[in-house]
């Protein structure tokens, strides 16, 4: 039996809200993978940094375009041991600077994607996947990475739906 594995990153704290800044308990990427739960079977991982951004967003986006530029790879507060045993990896996140962010990296040089399957999911408010996809695409050459979904983080709670159809239509569903 095919096995999936949901790995994600998302940030709490103040966030942006098309155009304006509120503070959130859970970060949109985590309500939508909260969704995922809900409708499929499937482990999950949160990547966590070690060090993370700051609760404060325009500080926070600071810390990740300085990331970006310097091709940081974040060390993680905890990794899997292995993939192997998934065939598909659900892989979310908010797009940070038009791609993910530099911990998604670092999870993603850790394991051996040959022969997965890469379902990315991208919160963001108005930017949609930026070069995620195609970034992807660099780290997993082996795996077949599908056209991912781009949520705006503003309609996280509501995006049940879409993640559903977005699934049925990779056969997850």
């Amino acid at each position: 039996m095919a096995k999936t594995l949901i790995a994600f990153f998302s940030r709490a704290d103040e966030n942006y809200f098309g155009g304006a800044m509120r503070y959130v308990k859970v970060g949109n990427t985590e309500i939508v993978v909260n969704h995922m739960k809900e409708l499929i079977d499937a482990d999950t991982f949160k990547i966590e940094m070690k060090d993370p951004y700051s609760p404060v967003y325009m500080t926070c986006i600071d810390e990740a375009k300085n990331d970006l530029r310097a091709n940081a790879r974040p060390e993680l507060v905890n990794y899997l041991d292995s993939i192997d045993e998934y065939d598909t990896v659900v892989l979310a996140y908010p797009n940070y600077w038009g791609t993910f962010p530099m911990a998604v990296a670092t999870f993603l040089e850790r394991y051996d994607f040959s022969g997965k399957t890469i379902l990315p999911l991208c919160t963001n408010e108005g930017s949609g996947m930026g070069s995620s996809e195609k970034d992807i695409k660099k780290y997993t050459k082996a795996a077949d990475v599908k056209k991912g979904l781009s949520i705006t983080g503003s309609r996280a709670e509501s995006s049940k739906a879409d993640v559903q159809k977005w699934f049925a239509a990779n056969g997850l569903a």
